[in-house]
C-alpha cells in the first residue's frame, strides 16, 4: 500500500450499527482538519470503524460552513471504534500525538481556529486516565518542545460531517490540501509504527 492508496473499505466501516462493534470502545480524536486524523486512522490496524465529525459544540447538527465559522464551539474530529485486542489505546493515542502538533493552541500549520484545536474526547474513564498519563510523560519528556495544549475531556456530544468529508484522503488523494497536509502525516505513520499498520 502506498502513502496515498487507501486500506480495503471492507476494514473501514462506516453506517449501520454492529452488535459486536457495539461493545468495543470508542474514542473521538480532533488533531486539525479531519481528513487528515482520518487518512492516518483508516490505516491503523484495529480501527474497525471510523467517522467524520464535530465534537462538543453547542449548536445541534451543525453544517461544515458554520463549525468552520468557529462560532458553534465545535471540533473538526475523528470517532473510531477500535479493538484493544488488536491495539491498545496507549499505541493509538501515541500516534495521535505523533502526527499532529499539540502543542499549537486553536490551530494547525495554516488551519487557525477553536475548530482546528487538539482534543481527546473520552468516552470511558479509564481512557481519560490513559491519556492524561501519557500526556504526562510526554511533557516530562519535553517531547515537544512546548506545552502540550490537547484538550482532555469527556465527549459531550458528536455530529456526523457531511457525506462529501468521509475518506476525503482516500477519494481524492491528488487534491491539494491531502498532497501537501496528510500525504506527509501518512508517511510518518509508515516511517514510525509499521507495527500497526494493517
Amino acid at each position: 500500500m502506498t502513502a496515498t492508496s487507501a486500506p480495503p473499505s471492507s476494514l473501514v466501516a462506516t453506517g449501520g450499527p454492529d452488535p459486536e462493534r457495539g461493545r468495543l470502545p470508542t474514542l473521538v480524536l480532533a488533531g486539525g482538519c479531519f481528513w487528515c486524523t482520518e487518512a492516518v486512522f483508516e490505516r491503523v490496524r484495529g480501527v474497525l470503524e471510523l467517522e467524520s465529525g464535530y465534537a462538543n459544540g453547542h449548536w445541534p447538527q451543525p453544517s461544515y460552513e458554520q463549525v468552520c465559522s468557529g462560532r458553534s464551539g465545535h471540533a473538526e474530529a475523528l470517532r473510531l471504534v477500535y479493538d484493544p485486542e488488536q491495539i491498545d489505546l496507549r499505541s493509538l493515542l501515541q500516534i495521535f500525538f505523533a502526527t499532529h502538533d499539540p502543542t499549537s493552541l486553536n490551530r494547525q500549520g495554516a488551519d487557525v481556529g477553536s475548530q482546528y484545536r487538539s482534543g481527546i474526547y473520552w468516552t470511558q474513564p479509564e481512557q481519560a486516565q490513559v491519556a492524561r498519563d501519557l500526556m504526562a510523560e510526554l511533557q516530562a519528556a519535553d517531547a515537544f518542545g512546548a506545552p502540550i495544549v490537547t484538550e482532555l475531556v469527556a465527549l459531550q456530544r458528536f455530529d456526523p460531517a457531511e457525506a462529501e468529508h468521509q475518506r476525503f484522503f482516500a477519494r481524492h488523494p491528488e487534491h491539494g490540501y491531502c498532497l501537501a497536509v496528510a500525504a506527509p502525516k501518512v508517511r510518518h505513520l509508515r516511517q514510525q509504527f509499521a507495527q500497526w499498520l494493517r
